[in-house]
């Protein structure tokens, strides 16, 4: 090898040292972003091979997915559309936080539904007893309070019961989302029905003190709970990365049994943190009731729980990723009413790019296990079986 040629080696190397470094730095970005393209393109297929249902379009009518998604960014990009994303985002946010808390931990928390009605009853009995006798400034804190513990002690019993028996939070979390489901149906018919009322009702929290401040001038419902959403991510983010405590979960999270062996309590953090994870989802029902809903029927219900597990996922459960995701999806929730108006394309669609975006989501989970299952066969996640912290993907 001549001297020229030695002479670059250095430089060289160097190059490749600072490619695989962005490379690196790229990845958790690019592994989303290329589920959500990958998504809007099968979304586009979908709607160009049925585009001949909408009326006034043809078979094969490639020009309506470019309709259908202009018209889904012109739905946001207006201030009612703004705001309507932050409505929307704000309790997908919540409830994201506390998903992506348990995967920092390698817990797969499964019963964010539970948690959110339970925040919801939590801040609506809060409305009920004492709305009319105090003013809001007494109230509102104290709904908010109650609902983030009623989801804190739903988020309890699973991690309790996962840290003394070993009980599977999978199997737990979704068996109490029964639970709650029928805890919520009776509360609503029963100690928190309106009296006098035709059918069983709750009070409307805007009668009983309880209604959350609009803080934002322009559109519908842009409540108070928006900046909470937004605070609740520095402050995860602060307990994640700068806390002994964070660092005991992503530990607990990436290694249990080194965690252990390093003397930390496994199951005290495994409680603490689907308490946490609970209180989050708990005030993502709070606020969603004290600022949007603001009653309660028997039939109420949400799916904000499993939308947040896709909100985690595409957020790599990084707080500040889960925030971005959550705006994403209320972008699209926000919009779907315009495309369907305008474009004739039904607003459901949005429902299925995000069930799109979560399956190439569970790919890249998927893909990840096995790298590392084929790179270290004998590690074992916290809950006894293979793939620790898949589903989380930044450390």
């Amino acid at each position: 090898m001549s001297g020229a040629d030695k002479s670059h080696l250095p430089e060289a190397r160097g190059q490749s040292a600072i490619v695989r470094v962005a490379l690196a730095a790229a990845q958790p970005i690019a592994e989303p972003l290329v589920a959500i393209l990958l998504a809007l393109l099968v979304g586009a297929i979908g709607i160009a091979l049925l585009s001949g249902l909408v009326p006034g379009h043809s078979a094969l009518d490639v020009g309506l997915p470019i309709a259908a998604y202009g018209a889904l960014v012109q739905g946001v990009a207006t201030p009612n559309g703004i705001t309507s994303t932050l409505v929307y985002a704000t309790p997908l946010i919540l409830a994201g936080l506390g998903v992506a808390l348990g995967f920092k931990a390698g817990l797969f928390n499964i019963g964010g539904r539970g948690q959110f009605l339970m925040g919801a009853v939590g801040a609506m009995t809060v409305a009920t007893t004492v709305g009319t006798s105090q003013s809001s400034y007494i109230v509102i804190p104290l709904a908010l309070l109650a609902g983030a513990l009623f989801g804190a002690a739903a988020g309890f019993i699973p991690g309790f019961l996962k840290a003394t028996s070993g009980a599977h939070e999978v199997v737990t979390t979704i068996m109490l989302n029964y639970v709650f489901v029928s805890v919520t149906y009776w509360a609503i018919s029963g100690p928190l029905a309106l009296p006098n009322a035709h059918q069983p009702i709750t009070a409307d929290v805007t009668t009983r003190n309880a209604a959350l401040p609009i803080i934002i001038p322009f559109g519908h419902d842009g409540h108070l709970g928006i900046l909470l959403a937004l605070l609740a991510v520095p402050v995860l983010w602060f307990l994640l990365y700068r806390t002994t405590l964070g660092f005991e979960i992503r530990a607990a999270g990436a290694n249990p049994d080194a965690a252990r062996y390093g003397g930390m309590k496994t199951n005290r953090l495994i409680v603490l943190t689907m308490s946490i994870a609970g209180l989050m989802c708990g005030l993502a029902g709070a606020t969603t009731i004290m600022g949007v809903v603001h009653q309660m029927e028997p039939g109420y219900d949400t799916t904000v729980g499993f939308d947040a597990i896709t909100v985690a996922l595409l957020g790599r459960s990084n707080p500040v990723g889960v925030l971005f995701a959550g705006l994403l999806l209320g972008a699209m929730r926000a919009g779907a009413q315009t495309m369907q108006i305008q474009a004739g394309v039904p607003a459901e669609l949005v429902d299925a790019l995000q069930a799109i975006i979560l399956v190439f989501l569970v790919i890249n989970v998927l893909r990840r296990w096995l790298d590392r299952r084929a790179a270290n066969p004998g590690t074992r996640s916290s809950a006894g079986v293979d793939a620790p912290q898949a589903a989380e993907g930044v450390a």
